[in-house]
């Protein structure tokens, strides 16, 4: 995005941080890790667990920073505060406060990053240059903080992401945003170890809608068993509670959708006051419903859904979140699917009925083991057998300990022999794909981030792209 005038001055940040400025500089942009300083940015000294970010403050000013925040005084522009945690904290709340603009927060146990840049996609075509989103995952106590403050002063629609995976982060975190339409894409048992129920999980999300502002929208799914959970908790909340998805009493509901020629869906949505027929380039199902929540909140926010059907249709696949790719291998082509990001039983079920409704000979499927199940984690990963068996996956890599009851099961049914194997490693699992593939393969990688299965893409990919 770009602007006339400077993100922040050093005025303006040692008013916002409570902190003292000993040279005047101009900022258009803001960075805590000084490996993605650039020209022109402020650079924020952070103390985390493992670094001390003032050791890096020199490096920043030669990659370009024209100041920084700091607890200790270093050579160079700066501005000196008590508590540097504190002070984005601070600047994340300033910038909220200095703008006119209509906020979107976006939460959910999946599909949160995706429906995020949809909006993003959407909000920018309506308006070029005045939308402004939360980049990469940056949905935590300091990437949305981090987030707000590159929110420049003339923004029109800001959209920004917000995870948790303990009781009381969102609630946090919304004061923050202070959105005027919430979302929540959908809720599975993402994290469930520190929660111990699907029931808490739901009202762990619903935090987010004790942050909007007075007649605020609550957008929630009308398909998910916790709708009057959530229903209930956006009521205390929200002036409007706006449902979406399949559901005949859905707000925003799909009417028909089917598969198109690129892969996506061509769809026919209700919505208040309105029909829409659009066609969307990411597929599933999943999508499907995502896409309803974005034209939802497209309505709430008064801009334009004809040119959000156009953004829909022209948003390319995320890195680790849908992205395909066309591979020349052995025979041919065949075509990747990064999923690698992240997984949960849900998301999981989602992504491999994806798989099963793509066009290919073969159906291979990479999966990593799902994070952060606690004791239900040897019962959802068997629980896995059904989607893949349901997607007809032909070749199945198993990766993580946690898949061992899934691979034991395999193992006693014939049917599967010489069908699957549990790799001890991602390197097992890269060097087995690279073998076996061939062309007409549609290949699925999918596993929590932790497992890393970025590198089989990667390898796949024949490095990285």
């Amino acid at each position: 995005m770009c602007s006339m005038s400077p993100l922040w001055t050093s005025a303006e940040i040692a008013a916002a941080t409570d902190g003292v400025a000993n040279a005047h500089f101009e900022c258009t942009g803001v960075a805590f890790d000084s490996r993605e300083i650039g020209p022109g940015d402020l650079f924020l000294a952070m103390k985390g667990e493992q670094a001390d970010g003032h050791r890096f403050v020199a490096q920043a000013f030669a990659s370009g920073a024209v100041g920084a925040v700091v607890s200790a005084p270093v050579d160079g522009p700066h501005i000196l505060v008590p508590d540097t945690m504190r002070a984005l904290e601070r600047l994340g709340i300033s910038a909220r406060q200095r703008v006119d603009a209509r906020v979107i927060g976006v939460t959910g146990s999946a599909g949160k990053t995706g429906t995020k840049e949809a909006l993003f996609a959407a909000l920018d075509r309506f308006a070029p240059g005045k939308a402004h989103r939360s980049v990469k995952s940056y949905n935590n106590h300091v990437g949305v903080p981090l987030s707000l403050s590159r929110m420049p002063r003339d923004t029109e629609f800001g959209v920004f992401e917000m995870g948790m995976n303990h009781e009381g982060e969102l609630s946090a975190l919304t004061q923050f945003v202070r959105p005027h339409v919430a979302i929540i894409t959908t809720i599975a048992p993402a994290h469930i170890e520190h929660f111990g129920s699907e029931d808490r999980i739901a009202d762990a999300k619903a935090e987010i809608f004790e942050g909007l502002e007075p007649g605020g929208v609550a957008i929630i799914p009308a398909d998910s068993p916790h709708f009057g959970r959530l229903r209930d908790a956006a009521e205390k909340h929200a002036a409007k509670i706006v449902s979406f998805g399949f559901s005949e009493s859905a707000d925003v509901r799909c009417i028909d959708h089917l598969a198109s020629g690129n892969g996506g869906s061509l769809i026919t949505a209700r919505l208040p006051g309105a029909m829409l027929q659009y066609e969307l380039s990411q597929p599933g199902d999943h999508w499907v419903a995502n896409s309803l929540a974005v034209l939802a909140a497209v309505q709430a926010v008064g801009a334009d859904l004809a040119v959000a059907g156009l953004a829909l249709a022209d948003m390319g696949g995320l890195k680790g979140r849908g992205a395909r790719h066309r591979l020349p291998v052995q025979g041919g082509e065949a075509l990747l699917i990064d999923e690698s990001y992240n997984a949960n039983p849900a998301s999981m079920a989602a992504t491999l009925k994806g798989l099963g409704d793509a066009n290919g000979d073969r159906r291979i499927a990479v999966l990593g083991a799902m994070k952060e199940l606690g004791g239900q984690s040897a019962s959802f990963h068997s629980a896995l057998r059904a989607p893949i068996e349901a997607a007809g996956v032909d070749r199945l890599l198993l990766v993580g300990e946690e898949m061992a009851p899934l691979a034991e099961a395999l193992a006693g049914d014939v049917a599967w022999n010489g069908k699957f194997a549990h790799c001890a490693s991602v390197a097992e699992a890269s060097e087995r794909l690279r073998s076996e593939v061939r062309g007409g393969d549609v290949i699925l990688i999918k596993g929590s981030n932790s497992v890393g299965l970025s590198a089989v893409v990667a390898a796949m990919l024949g490095g990285g792209d």
